[in-house]
């Protein structure tokens, strides 16, 4: 609880598009994009550098310096450009030796933070840094030792007295971690699932690549971590980048808003089409995903065709998303009651991706095309929770037991798994 991060993030990240070929003309130029594009103005503020921007060799004092060939100002320069423009200062690093790119071969060096993270956390905080996204690149180490690492730069960021939004990622190369706890305690977002990759649907149920869908299947489930300051990151966004259809594309960012997710762009900013920026900057969505009470949707229906995500807002209304996962266009229903709405004769739907209004007496319904995601804002009555699938539905058909592996001898519930109730792959 650091005081940053009290809504999801919002910006770009240069990783998506750019991987390793970034510098400094480029990071400059998409800061000027992000204003110049009105994103800025939507709400987005990280300008965020991923890997490959340091020099291979720390200075003999042990410092991280930025490439001179491709940062020739320097890393401080580069926040104050970005600072200058009204915008924030985003930068990577690993908890151990090697960026990801430094372990697979694709970048010299091995400049990672181990034993210098209070030496590195001053240094972002003399930099101006803002965001700080930390990649643990390695398939060694336990949950436990994941965490107590991440923690020492989490506590080095805060003997900065500079607020540096904390950024983990506990999946890459590794066992994936990133959805078995609650990472609030160490960071305000944290990584839940491998890489995302320019696709719908890999087939991955957490393994690299993995598909806007299946990000969707691993993230849905963990709404009760997200709250303000804390939030699951499903990884950056793919929209603007091509092969997505245009529902696609719009169902990830629907998705992303409705997940409480971190909106990080990934597409090059200087050459959006209207299309894209159309998603992007939808005001009614990113409302959603900026509301103060910092809820994640929940699901309160779904199959292996469609799913209902209702996201509870700070001034009483309920986001409620009907997502069709299914080949075909198809109907998708839910009612106010099952989103958590009570005690009105007729309730207001305004449609997030047109803005039109309409009233219902409790039926929500819409033909959703295949892929698609159709949200609306309802309004009126009175506010609770929205109704999630009753705990039954979540015991094990092999062992009898709650949220446990089956047939274990373990107490109820001290090694949760998540059981797909729609007769799947665990």
């Amino acid at each position: 609880d650091n005081g940053v991060g009290r809504t999801p993030p919002m910006g770009w990240n240069s990783w998506n598009t750019f991987f390793c070929n970034i510098n400094e003309s480029l990071i400059r130029g998409m800061a000027d994009a992000m204003v110049s594009s009105g994103m800025r103005d939507a709400g987005y503020q990280y300008v965020v550098v991923d890997d490959c921007w340091m020099n291979p060799n720390r200075d003999a004092s042990g410092n991280l310096q930025g490439d001179p060939s491709r940062f020739p100002s320097g890393m401080k320069a580069l926040g104050d450009y970005i600072h200058a423009r009204g915008l924030k200062f985003g930068i990577y690093q690993v908890p151990l030796d090697r960026t990801c790119a430094q372990y697979s071969g694709s970048y010299p060096g091995a400049t990672g933070a181990l034993g210098h993270e209070a030496q590195d956390a001053r240094q972002f905080a003399a930099w101006g840094v803002d965001y700080l996204k930390y990649d643990w690149c390695s398939p060694t180490g336990t949950i436990s030792e994941q965490v107590a690492t991440f923690a020492k730069m989490r506590d080095a960021l805060a003997a900065t007295g500079r607020p540096i939004l904390y950024s983990i990622n506990p999946n890459s190369f590794h066992a994936k971690t990133g959805p078995q706890r609650d990472w609030g305690d160490v960071a305000n977002i944290w990584r839940t699932t491998e890489d995302i990759t320019l696709a719908w649907d890999t087939g991955q149920s957490n393994g690299y690549p993995m598909g806007v869908k299946n990000i969707v299947d691993v993230t849905v489930p963990l709404a009760g971590y997200a709250r303000p300051g804390a939030f699951n990151d499903p990884d950056m966004m793919e929209v603007g980048r091509g092969t997505l259809t245009d529902t696609e594309q719009r169902s990830h960012f629907a998705l992303w808003a409705m997940m409480a997710a971190p909106l990080i762009a990934g597409n090059d900013l200087r050459s959006m089409s209207a299309a894209t920026q159309t998603i992007l900057k939808n005001p009614r969505l990113i409302a959603i995903n900026q509301d103060t009470l910092g809820r994640q949707g929940v699901q309160v229906a779904g199959d292996a065709n469609q799913r209902v995500l209702a996201k509870r807002l700070a001034n009483g209304d309920v986001a409620v998303a009907l997502f069709n996962q299914s080949a075909s266009t198809r109907t998708i229903s839910t009612t106010a009651a099952a989103i958590g709405k009570t005690g009105a004769s007729s309730y207001s739907l305004v449609d997030a991706w047109t803005g039109a209004t309409t009233t219902t007496s409790g039926t929500i319904s819409a033909s959703v095309p295949s892929h698609g995601t159709i949200v609306y804002r309802v309004s009126g009555g009175t506010t609770g929770d929205p109704t999630t699938p009753p705990s039954s539905s979540l015991v094990s058909a092999a062992s009898g037991r709650c949220l446990d592996v089956p047939n274990s001898t373990t107490a109820n519930g001290t090694q949760p798994v998540i059981w797909d109730c729609n007769g799947a792959a665990n």
